[in-house]
């Protein structure tokens, strides 16, 4: 018995079927993402045999295939929870390609350990460094950690940059634009540049790598319903302050003192009765972090500031989705979220106590409560961003931070 333990075969993360499942993907949805999305890839010639470490700023909800498209082989990729609490489906998911879990918002151990063993079998990985889409687009906050696990694999660092993308498809959006996009490897990292350039220095070269930055007017993205859902992003009017917006078509309109603006072609926003004081959303959304760092939410605890309803079910992570209450009111206060206040199912989430607040694709977010992960899912209107910025915005308070600038992504 004792024998045949040792001569067992160690089980390995890499597959022969990862090979066949990758070329079949890559089969159907080549055609598939050039046509939707207009994108040119730029296959990546120098990749030879060598598995490398991929990181990529995070556009769309494909950028996976684009990536897919540029590198030869399959990739293992680094993916959140949720991927992995869906049943049968994130079983499938595992068989097929065997993405990397990784905790949302919080230190993985584990997740580290898998890159190294994957990297040890020699397979190339693949990771967004912010672990977020940009709702502006600009790429957001990378966590530097991504260098020194970098450092440690000891693989060539292969930098992809995705540009156009948001032109295409903002996070706030559920349509996809008729435009441009581009993908390609902006830069290749060696191990020993990496070592020699040390954490800091390393994360720079990252940075400067895969900063993208769309506030500007180059190029036309044609859509009639260009404006819909950027309520997704935007909650504060520079007019009124907190407020909600609606969008239709073209336009998004202020529910509090009636403001309208129109999303063009080209990312401009225009006011439609008179001027409007950001050309960008970008800068609107600057605003909006300038606005909310100036709040004391500590002071702002007697009534709800935002009320919305959603679906809640629970998280089992890497296992399934329970349905926890169904259009539940959702109060948001300066310190606090309390679901279906003055019922008897009342329940308070103090931000004090809460671990993590994340939101997850266009707008669903999690809140990571003691052992347990809420997970809120409101109507194509609703914004989850508030509740990740208010949380981060109560934290850096009562750290005695206060002029803390980073609200979460």
């Amino acid at each position: 018995m004792e024998v045949k333990e040792k001569n067992k075969k160690k089980e390995t993360w890499i597959k022969k079927r990862h090979y066949v499942v990758t070329e079949i993907l890559r089969f159907f949805m080549t055609p598939y993402v050039r046509l939707r999305y207009g994108i040119r890839v730029e296959k990546f010639r120098e990749q030879g045999k060598r598995p490398y470490l991929i990181l990529l700023n995070h556009q769309t909800p494909f950028d996976q295939f684009f990536v897919g498209l540029a590198f030869r082989g399959p990739v293992y990729y680094m993916a959140t929870e949720d991927i992995f609490s869906m049943g049968w489906v994130s079983s499938l998911i595992r068989w097929l390609i065997a993405p990397i879990p990784i905790k949302k918002q919080t230190t993985d151990v584990a997740a580290v350990m898998n890159c190294m063993r994957l990297a040890r079998e020699g397979g190339t990985i693949c990771i967004a460094p912010e672990g977020n889409r940009t709702y502006d687009g600009r790429t957001v906050y990378m966590n530097p950690a991504i260098a020194g696990l970098a450092r440690k694999l000891k693989l060539p660092i292969a930098l992809f940059r995705i540009e156009g993308g948001y032109g295409v498809q903002p996070r706030w959006s559920d349509g996809i634009r008729k435009g441009k996009m581009r993908g390609f490897v902006s830069r290749v990292i060696e191990p020993e540049e990496a070592a020699a350039l040390g954490n800091d220095g390393l994360m720079e070269q990252i940075r400067q790598g895969l900063y993208v930055d769309e506030n500007v007017a180059d190029g036309t993205f044609e859509s009639k319903k260009r404006a819909e859902f950027l309520e997704r992003a935007i909650y504060v009017c520079p007019k009124c302050g907190l407020a909600r917006f609606e969008s239709q078509g073209i336009h998004t309109k202020c529910c509090g003192c009636g403001l309208t603006v129109t999303y063009n072609e080209d990312k401009t926003i225009t006011g439609v009765d008179g001027d409007f004081p950001f050309r960008f959303v970008g800068q609107w959304y600057d605003y909006q972090q300038t606005f909310v760092n100036g709040l004391d939410l500590t002071a702002m605890t007697e009534k709800p500031l935002f009320r919305d309803w959603a679906d809640i079910t629970k998280v089992i992570l890497n296992r399934h989705k329970e349905p926890f209450r169904q259009s539940a009111a959702i109060d948001l206060y300066g310190d606090r979220v309390v679901l279906d206040e003055g019922t008897a199912q009342e329940m308070v989430l103090p931000f004090s106590e809460v671990e993590a607040v994340s939101v997850l694709g266009r707008n669903k977010l999690n809140i990571y409560y003691g052992k347990d992960v809420f997970q809120f899912k409101g109507s194509p209107h609703f914004n989850a961003l508030k509740y990740v910025n208010f949380w981060h915005r109560h934290k850096n308070i009562v750290r005695g931070n206060a002029d803390g600038k980073f609200l979460g992504l």
